[in-house]
């Protein structure tokens, strides 16, 4: 595998690092991951972001192309946490990368982890559920979670199986990016806000 290229915000010599992955569909640097890398690093995490191998294809041509098959996405969540260290360090990221991250964190032996709308189901099969490996789960996680999520909204996660050590929190008329309604009198930047502070407050009551 070809030397991953690493994204760095916030102090170098932070007590914890987290490490976020891109969704399927959009690079490391969108306005949602510029948002949430920042936000963390405001509340003083190393914050580290990196592209899977399909996506930095696409930054070098601007070709389009499908996720890497799930071999090679777990090759790369691997490499990164060889690289940073499982000490100290949480994993997670968008939909895609965050779910890819879920699958690793109980053997690599990280500190935590957070899914940044988990993708519970494919678009339109809420049958095909993606939980098996979250039912029993060690490793301590938070799911930020749009209560509108196509993927997962609220009433249908609450009849989900999953393991005690997941927590779940809702963002107010959030779709799968957080984004509310207009009528519901929120802002997309507002759920951004509120998901980043949940985040940096689970982190920091991680033992």
């Amino acid at each position: 595998m070809s030397k991953i290229e690493l994204l760095f915000n916030g102090p170098e010599k932070a007590n914890t690092t987290i490490a976020i992955a891109h969704g399927a569909g959009a690079p490391m640097d969108t306005p949602f991951m510029d948002s949430f890398a920042a936000g963390l690093a405001s509340h003083g995490y190393r914050v580290v972001r990196f592209e899977f191998p399909y996506m930095a294809e696409r930054r070098l041509d601007d070709k389009k192309r499908p996720p890497n098959p799930a071999r090679v996405l777990l090759e790369t969540w691997n490499a990164v946490i060889a690289e940073l260290g499982p000490e100290n360090l949480v994993i997670g990221g968008k939909s895609m990368g965050g779910r890819m991250a879920s699958m690793i964190a109980d053997q690599a032996r990280v500190k935590g982890l957070v899914c940044l709308g988990y993708p519970f189901h494919p678009p339109g099969k809420p049958d095909k559920l993606r939980i098996e490996h979250l039912q029993g789960m060690t490793t301590p996680a938070l799911i930020l979670q749009g209560e509108r999520d196509s993927l997962g909204n609220r009433q249908d996660v609450a009849g989900y199986p999953l393991s005690p050590a997941i927590r779940l929190h809702w963002l107010e008329d959030g779709d799968h990016g957080f984004k509310p309604r207009k009528k519901s009198g929120r802002s997309e930047q507002q759920n951004w806000d509120q998901a980043i502070t949940a985040f940096a407050d689970f982190v920091r009551a991680l033992k």
